[in-house]
């Protein structure tokens, strides 16, 4: 076997580097854009700090605003702006992607994330829990994603990550309006993947499973029914909203440029049971 001069690999492997992006260098999301649905609290947030810690600039979309969350990001060195919305309003709705836009400067990446669950016994599940959670969780969705489409299409590049859920492939129990937008979402991601894969748009989904947030606090603190999750968790634990960064950051950037109409589990082996 031939010995190679040392010196002589370092300035190919120099060479190499310069020509093509390293591996590492593919998750940085320096000066893209990135629109979070529901990212001032809970998982949203947590993935608007991930997506901003990797260099990208933040407009969180919610209702109220979180200042805390805005100067975090700022001190970052990113831009960010909070966007006052309320996604049962289709009006309202249809103007948040071309309004961010023009005040961004772009939009690049957009996480639909903002939802609703709420529980009830089937027969009593009223027709006004039923179409808000509809409304939030898919329509929503569609809209925001028709909206930066047109944007990302124009320029033959974008991602759109939609936020499901493990209830994307289960039925639980007392949330049918809930299981059911996020079984329709999947459907959603996969149908926007068909039409735009070749046209350089990467939509795919993250399901997380069972996350301490504000929305789980019931479930959290009722014994019984924490162990029975817990049980059915082979990691032992529930999720915290920050075990959801390294995988909205890898659907954000150029790491995922050949995932298209996919969702990524993180549910601490929930779906593997």
């Amino acid at each position: 076997m031939p010995i190679l001069n040392s010196s002589a690999s370092r300035t190919d492997l120099q060479i190499e580097r310069r020509g093509k992006q390293m591996v590492l260098d593919k998750f940085r999301l320096d000066g893209e854009v990135a629109v979070v649905t529901g990212g001032t609290r809970g998982l949203g947030k947590a993935m608007s700090l991930a997506l901003a810690e990797a260099g990208a600039d933040i407009a969180l979309v919610s209702r109220n605003a979180n200042s805390e969350v805005e100067e975090h990001i700022r001190a970052l060195g990113r831009r960010c702006v909070h966007y006052a919305a309320d996604l049962t309003d289709r009006a309202a709705t249809t103007r948040v992607v071309p309004d961010l836009a023009d005040r961004m400067g772009d939009v690049n990446i957009l996480v639909n994330n903002a939802g609703v669950i709420q529980r009830e016994e089937i027969v009593e599940f009223p027709e006004s829990k039923w179409d808000q959670t509809v409304e939030i969780n898919l329509t929503a969705a569609f809209l925001l994603s028709q909206a930066a489409g047109r944007l990302m299409l124009d320029k033959g590049r974008g991602k759109i990550i939609n936020v499901a859920s493990v209830l994307s492939f289960q039925g639980g129990l007392f949330v049918p309006a809930y299981a059911a937008t996020k079984h329709a979402l999947l459907g959603l991601t996969r149908s926007c993947s068909n039409a735009w894969a070749g046209r350089g748009i990467n939509v795919n989904a993250v399901a997380p499973g069972y996350f301490e947030t504000d929305a789980t606090e019931a479930l959290c603190k009722d014994p019984e029914r924490s162990a029975a999750l817990l049980a059915r968790v082979p990691a032992g634990r529930w999720g915290q909203p920050e075990d959801l960064g390294g995988t909205i950051v890898f659907l954000a950037s150029s790491a995922s440029d050949f995932l298209h109409g996919s969702v990524v589990n993180v549910d601490g082996g929930w779906m593997g049971w």
